[in-house]
């Protein structure tokens, strides 16, 4: 009779434990605090070791945040980041491309920091396949990109999704990256693959991950930013670099979606499809915030399923101080690059400022320009100012001083244009740079208010080409097509319109970065490649510091090669839009 009491007990238990109908009872309430970072180009420590000065804010107190966060027993915690982590800092710079044989400093902090996840970004790809495959293999958490889709097989090179269990939830995070890499970035960086559309992308995963998966909660993690019209884009090109928005509106399944690449602030709901709210945030940069949601989920034995609600916020990092065993951890790792960014380069005799270069000819813009041409042996050089505000102070030149010479991690082309491309290239780049002035009164620079109600630069400077090589005028008082005039070349040879010339351009506008080259000159994007002559192997600021330290003593020229008229409207307007643009430097 015992025997038989045993039986039913044990048949009796296996149908309330593994019978479909009868599972486990689930908890009614679960808290969940899902936090992104995205864009920290670098921000690891509380010091911006380019301009030598304490931060308010880095992945330092953030650890601090976390782990707060963490001692709440209460709740259970998903961490992510967004991408742009490889770019910005001496810090970062220094594991890319001089000490790659220890393991990668972000794969030490992120490790630490107990990371689930992150979706990869373009600056990261920028840092060359050497670079994120190793990482790939330290991270002890999944990198993500569903729609960076290899060639050979048409699998994805990343991993395409993370499903996590927290708590008896389960959720899925899709990671996405922009996929504008292709006109930014040289193929050799990011060769055996190619980037598919956003919304196509998203919609097949989205699909398969609610076949496959049924998450309780589907969270997008791309590395894209929200405003689909920069660059003059609509909502139906393909190949959208900020499409985010697009597909929280027109992809179903997503509850949330976490962006970046742009560096803007976003924390609201967007209307999805079947009249479905879709939350949607971004974390700005450099990891002066987080984006945090204290998510609660409801169960609904109805579905069968959880019900999630959102109370999303912004968090300032500067509220909370760097965390004193992180820095104790990796104090080692900041003193190696603290005297790597303190070794002497050379020696400037006159100072550079990047202000002047939003406003026109500058010494800051012509001191790159002539490196390019001596580096290249080109007769044409074109570039941009890719800081805002940066000075090079006359003195003992460093590598922390080379970071804000130059920004990024560009490669230097040589590219073959003819003279009429040349002038198209050039009147591109003062369309969007100047606006047309009718008198003295109006603006000289392109000005518009942002979301804050602020004026501000209508285009981004980086992308504000001036030439060096060639004597020209730019007529502010004229239209598109004719505000440029130019002279003659540099060295007192005719320039002629029919003739092909070589010129040196770096690696993200040489591939069609701002458009320059393609709606400016009018050369077909796939045609691009076949006009470069030859490329650096590595980023132009090192080659910028190798020709520095062979001269020693520099004097950077004083740029005449190029002026702005009507000068006496343009003086009066520079001195109107500095207080407007600077007043608060």
């Amino acid at each position: 009779m015992k025997k038989m009491f045993r039986t039913i007990l044990f048949i009796s238990t296996f149908i309330i434990l593994f019978h479909p109908g009868m599972r486990a009872q689930k908890l009614d309430k679960i808290r969940i605090k899902i936090v992104e970072t995205t864009d920290v180009h670098g921000a690891l420590f509380p010091f911006d070791l380019i301009e030598q000065s304490k931060t308010y804010y880095s992945l330092a107190s953030v650890a601090t945040y976390m782990r707060e966060l963490r001692a709440d027993t209460s709740q259970h915690v998903l961490f992510l980041d967004n991408g742009d982590i490889l770019q910005g800092q001496p810090v970062v710079y220094y594991s890319n491309f001089e000490d790659t044989a220890s393991q990668h400093i972000c794969a030490k902090v992120m490790n630490y920091l107990k990371y689930d996840a992150a979706t990869i970004g373009n600056h990261d790809i920028e840092a060359g396949h050497a670079v994120y495959d190793k990482l790939v293999g330290e991270f002890n958490f999944p990198l993500m990109a569903a729609n960076a889709v290899r060639n050979n097989d048409g699998k994805p090179y990343f991993v395409p999704y993370t499903v996590f269990n927290k708590g008896g939830v389960k959720i899925v995070v899709l990671g996405i990256v922009t996929p504008g890499i292709p006109q930014w970035l040289p193929e050799n960086l990011w060769a055996g693959m190619h980037f598919e559309d956003m919304i196509v992308s998203a919609k097949y995963w989205a699909a398969y991950i609610k076949e496959h998966e049924n998450p309780d909660l589907l969270i997008g993690l791309f590395h894209s930013g929200t405003d689909h019209t920069y660059g003059n884009k609509t909502a139906n090109d393909a190949y959208n670099e900020n499409a985010s928005v697009l597909v929280a509106q027109q992809v179903p399944g997503f509850d949330l979606i976490f962006t970046g690449h742009d560096h803007q602030e976003y924390n609201a709901y967007v209307d999805g499809p079947n009249g479905k709210k879709v939350l949607v945030m971004n974390a700005k940069s450099y990891a002066r915030y987080a984006a945090v949601v204290d998510a609660t989920f409801i169960w609904n034995p109805a579905t069968d399923k959880y019900d999630a609600g959102f109370n999303p916020k912004l968090i300032d990092m500067s509220q909370y101080k760097p965390d004193s065993a992180y820095m104790e951890t990796f104090a080692s790792d900041l003193r190696t690059v603290r005297e790597y960014v303190e070794h002497p380069v050379g020696i400037f005799t006159r100072k550079l400022d990047s202000k002047s270069a939003i406003f026109g000819p500058s010494d800051f813009v012509n001191f790159i320009n002539e490196l390019q041409l001596e580096i290249t042996g080109a007769e044409i050089s074109f570039a941009a100012p890719l800081s805002r505000n940066a000075v090079i102070d006359t003195g003992s030149i460093k590598v922390s001083d080379m970071f804000k010479l130059y920004k990024f991690e560009n490669l230097l082309y040589t590219m073959e244009l003819s003279g009429l491309e040349v002038k198209n290239y050039l009147e591109y780049s003062i369309n969007g740079w100047f606006s047309t002035m009718e008198n003295e009164d109006d603006t000289l620079l392109r000005l518009k208010t942002d979301k804050k109600g602020t004026l501000n630069l209508e285009n981004p400077y980086f992308n504000f080409d001036a030439a060096s090589g060639i004597e020209y005028s730019v007529d502010v008082s004229k239209p598109y097509g004719q505000k440029v005039a130019i002279h003659k070349m540099s060295n007192g040879k005719e320039f002629k319109l029919d003739q092909t010339y070589k010129v040196a351009i770096n690696s993200y506008r040489g591939n069609g970065g701002g458009g320059h080259l393609v709606q400016g000159a009018g050369i077909p994007a796939d045609q691009l490649e076949k006009r470069i002559i030859k490329s650096t192997d590595r980023d132009l600021r090192f080659y910028m510091m190798k020709w520095i330290e062979k001269k020693g003593h520099i004097t950077p020229k004083k740029v005449n090669n190029w002026q702005l008229r009507p000068a006496r409207w343009v003086k009066k307007a520079i001195k109107r839009e500095e207080n407007i643009l600077f007043s608060g430097y």
